[in-house]
């Protein structure tokens, strides 16, 4: 029973929003720390009186996705009010995703008033950096959080850390799944072990034969938001940026990831969907896959399908020599506004909670699905507790472990911008195009918008 019960208490997490996952940025309008749903008070009791009397010890928050991780910031709120400061009340703005958080900050700069923000934000690890070069007065920084750095993944802690200085903590991590039904794979004639530590080229040999076997790709993704060069890339430890500039055409192993891309559309073994809506409706929920390769957000996706329970095993990725691979795709983190008038108990409810509580960490598991980045959290026992769905292995242990292995590599504020680029090439690839001339076109659109 014991062993079941994360299967039981994770039935409810099976919403998935784009923006979980540090997705696209948009313009959504959102002016104010009111703006969005008011989640309401938590930690404390909502209402007014109790919210006035406690004044000292409220702090507000902006965060997006009420089945995700918000979710997991409700647990910290609670775990702080028990365990440190029963008067605290923290008031979550729930926003309608991501890009009205960054709308927040930009609005905010814009008029040069920073009033209008929240004491703190979630803000997406893929963006950070040029929120924080663009307006470094709207933050304020926590190094002197007295927090064990050192004790969460060095690639998740590098985005928030700028010019040495730590911005902010760690919220949700996006280490990469590869995610297998098992029941497939064994149509034709493989078993999950033969898929932990395989080359690409393995990986296609056994792709072919699942599209043989049961008509299903191995792979897929979302061919506009295509995320598979970024990951394939970082488990081989190499960025497509270099110094600050773009590095395409004269990077190798990207080349031979772009070609190997390729060359699994057109054997059938990958599918590239035409939007996010086809990737995780008919391609992951309309049972046309034997394989998910993700940030491991996506298992909310994979969930909806109950019929499918007990199916799925997760793995770690191919690589190109063969190998255990690792990456990471999305994850946020929290941090400090300039509006924050109560920064000292603002940094004392980070240390306590995503700085290093397990009970944070269980419940935010628990209640939204978020895996964490601060590796004790993946020792504990609810992350060691088997998941049903997942042929009753525990997954989120193996999450977190393979999560303290993803290679840092170099990033950069046109992370996004880089994506499409080398997405729209390799849709002219797999139609014909030559491999050389689209990355040279991609590499030359992204000089242009980064004004090189």
């Amino acid at each position: 029973m014991k062993k079941r019960l994360i299967s039981v208490l994770l039935a409810g997490v099976m919403a998935f929003s784009m923006t979980a996952c540090g997705g696209g940025t948009g313009g959504n309008s959102g002016n104010d720390s009111g703006s969005g749903t008011d989640s309401g008070s938590t930690g404390g009791d909502a209402g007014g009186e109790e919210a006035k009397g406690t004044e000292g010890n409220t702090l507000t928050v902006a965060a997006w996705d009420p089945s995700f991780n918000i979710p997991a910031i409700q647990a910290a709120a609670e775990d702080y009010k028990e365990n440190v400061n029963p008067d605290f009340v923290l008031d979550i703005k729930e926003q309608a995703g991501s890009q009205d958080i960054e709308t927040l900050i930009t609005t905010a700069a814009s008029s040069g008033n920073y009033e209008t923000l929240p004491d703190m934000v979630l803000f997406q690890d893929h963006w950070i950096q040029k929120f924080v070069a663009d307006y470094p007065d709207a933050w304020q920084n926590v190094d002197d959080a007295d927090i064990k750095w050192d004790d969460f993944y060095p690639e998740k802690i590098d985005y928030s850390t700028i010019d040495g200085v730590h911005y902010g903590v760690p919220v949700d991590g996006g280490t990469v799944i590869m995610a297998y039904r098992v029941d497939l794979l064994e149509e034709a004639g493989y078993s999950i072990d033969d898929m932990t530590g395989i080359s690409w080229e393995k990986f296609m040999e056994v792709g072919k034969a699942v599209k043989e076997k049961t008509g299903k790709y191995l792979l897929c993704m979302d061919g506009d938001g295509n995320d598979l060069v970024y990951l394939m890339c970082q488990a081989e430890g190499v960025s497509q940026f270099k110094d600050g500039r773009p590095y395409i055409t004269e990077n190798e192993t990207l080349k031979q990831i772009v070609q190997l891309i390729a060359d699994m559309a057109n054997e059938g073994v990958l599918l590239l969907c035409n939007s996010w809506s086809d990737y995780t409706d008919k391609a992951i929920q309309g049972d046309q896959v034997a394989g998910v390769m993700n940030g491991n957000w996506i298992i909310p996706t994979i969930q909806k399908v109950e019929a499918n329970s007990g199916k799925w095993e997760i793995t770690s990725m191919p690589t190109i020599a063969g190998g255990e691979g690792y990456a990471s795709n999305g994850g946020s983190s929290l941090y400090i506004t300039a509006n924050c008038k109560n920064a000292e108990l603002a940094k004392d409810f980070l240390k306590y909670t995503f700085g290093g509580s397990t009970v944070t960490y269980d419940n935010a598991l628990k209640n939204g699905g978020v895996v964490s980045t601060y590796i004790p959290a993946g020792k504990s026992e609810v992350y060691n507790e088997g998941v049903a769905f997942f042929n009753d292995t525990p997954v989120y242990a193996k999450i977190a472990e393979m999560g303290s292995h993803v290679q840092t590599i170099e990033q950069s504020p046109y992370h996004y911008t880089c994506r499409t680029q080398i997405a729209a090439a390799i849709v002219n690839i797999i139609n014909g195009s030559s491999l050389e001339d689209e990355l040279k076109n991609a590499e030359d659109q992204l000089n242009f918008e980064m004004g090189n």
